[in-house]
């Protein structure tokens, strides 16, 4: 089950990745005409030419936007002239606006093996994705305006890393030479390089957005970008991030791990109540922290001793008591089939607060389907085909790839510490910190996120050492799950918080 948890998140050598050639110019022609022989008869054939558009979009307050869409691809090439692959994008820019002070923001979301689509039509693009009056209603989904989209104060390009949307290899075995931490890294850094060649944006200020895996990519990337294409990033915004995996994988083992698990829990049981508030989450992460923390860094309690601090860990969770007993505590596996087990319910890791009915109940095993990712977000993907179809003008008869599983399952870290329990980008970021005065970087949660609880990430940021302003590296925090911004208040307030953050870094 474990293993599904980073579904969104969440290496062969480099040697095994094809070198790539310095850029070539993109003919205005069909990709048939303008490929070399090996990519002219694979899957490439079957993308089209780039399509731009123009649109617009009125804004929170009344602003009318006017942009331009573009949907196409980057092509890659190897030392021999032959094109490798193709990397497909969408990238919205603002007319009217100088395009050499405005800020330019490439988009990624995790898994790995996930499409752009979620961050595309979940938050950020011109175009929102609305799931019904319950926000939870994929079969009716439909595309609405987004007053909140980013384009208000940053340009934007989507990307789907290669084996996610439309982006794949001339050749079906070379996917896999991709399917790693570093090459990963180096291409999507490539891609952006080619970006920003190809439309003379080097002077803008560059940002990275990235969700889940994504937001662990994105600190990838910009050391990337940096040693690689010289190319500073001036910041990076990331979204329920995968930061260090001993803490994210260690609450079924270690003390730690689990204390800064139990904060997403009782956040989800708050709202369970209608009881949530700031204050009453403060009081759980105490608890977490202090008792909860201790305890289960001893020896089991017994007698008395252990019956009161059970109580207290189902109270604080909605476990029954005898879950947390029999657990002697550590409940990281527990939650999904017994949290709303007086209830006939399970609920999602994605989202602890968010419960359907058990389809299994006579199973002691949580084998069903994900009531977030597999009840209605599934329904980007062909939101996604039409609105590229109908409105973008890219017409595509190739699959779109909205969650290829079986990147994630094939995913190589070796150049991450061998594993996703050993994966860590905090040393990453201290030298980011160190090295250039003016990065910054925001870390957003949602409160009942038991994919990538929010109180690993705190952790990581308080034991950052100070350099500068205190600011320079924000932990934000936001009702709803790992994909908060399927709830409108989360997304409108977080939105305006990145829009702070923008500002501040450019003045």
């Amino acid at each position: 089950m474990r293993a599904r948890l980073f579904a969104l998140l969440l290496v062969l050598p480099i040697t095994a990745l094809p070198a790539l050639a310095q850029d070539r110019p993109r003919k205005e022609q069909p990709p048939v005409e303008q490929s070399q022989s090996a990519s002219a008869s694979s899957v490439l054939r079957l993308l089209p030419a780039d399509s731009v558009t123009e649109h617009s979009v009125t804004a929170r307050g009344g602003a009318k936007l006017g942009y331009t869409a573009t949907a196409g691809t980057l092509d890659l090439f190897g030392q021999d002239g032959q094109r490798i692959a193709a990397i497909f994008y969408t990238s919205y820019t603002l007319k009217g606006a100088n395009s050499a002070k405005r800020p330019l923001t490439f988009v990624f979301n995790g898994g790995p093996g996930a499409a752009s689509a979620f961050l595309h039509l979940g938050l950020a693009g011109p175009r929102i994705a609305s799931f019904g009056p319950d926000g939870r209603d994929g079969a009716n989904a439909q595309l609405i305006d987004n007053p909140d989209t980013w384009l208000a104060f940053t340009d934007l390009v989507f990307v789907d890393p290669i084996g996610a949307g439309w982006s794949r290899t001339a050749k079906p075995d070379d996917a896999k030479n991709f399917y790693n931490v570093r090459s990963d890294a180096q291409v999507l850094a490539k891609t952006i390089a080619l970006y920003v060649a190809k439309t003379a944006r080097l002077p803008s200020p560059k940002y990275i957005l990235g969700e889940s895996y994504g937001g662990f990519r994105a600190v990838e990337i910009v050391r990337s970008l940096q040693h690689d294409q010289g190319i500073v990033a001036s910041g990076i915004v990331t979204l329920s991030p995968l930061l260090e995996g001993g803490l994210e994988f260690g609450a079924t083992r270690f003390a730690l791990g689990a204390a800064l698990q139990l904060p997403s829990l009782a956040a989800a049981e708050l709202e369970r109540r209608k009881a949530y508030t700031p204050e009453a989450l403060a009081a759980a992460e105490r608890f977490a922290m202090t008792d909860y923390l201790t305890t289960l860094a001893g020896a089991p309690p017994e007698g008395t001793a252990a019956t009161a601090f059970y109580a207290r860990v189902a109270d604080v969770t909605g476990l029954p008591v005898d879950v947390v007993t029999r657990r002697q505590g550590f409940i990281r596996d527990a939650y999904i089939k017994h949290l709303r087990e007086k209830t006939g319910e399970v609920v999602s890791p994605y989202d602890a607060a968010f419960a359907v009915p058990d389809p299994y109940p006579e199973s002691d095993n949580a084998h069903n389907d994900d009531p977030v990712l597999d009840g209605f977000v599934r329904a980007l993907g062909g939101l996604f085909v039409s609105y590229a179809r109908n409105e973008l003008g890219f017409k595509c008869d190739m699959t779109y790839e909205l969650l290829a599983s079986d990147i994630s399952r094939s995913w190589d870290w070796k150049a991450a510490g061998g594993s996703q329990g050993r994966a860590s980008v905090t040393d990453d970021m201290r030298e980011f910190l160190a090295l250039n005065p003016n990065f910054r970087m925001v870390i957003a949660h949602g409160t009942s996120d038991l994919v990538t609880p929010y109180a690993v990430s705190r952790y990581v940021v308080d034991h950052l050492p100070r350099a500068g302003a205190p600011d320079r590296v924000q932990l934000k925090l936001y009702r709803g799950g790992h994909m908060f911004y399927f709830t409108p208040g989360s997304r409108q307030a977080f939105t305006a918080d990145v829009k702070t953050f923008y500002s501040a870094v450019t003045e």
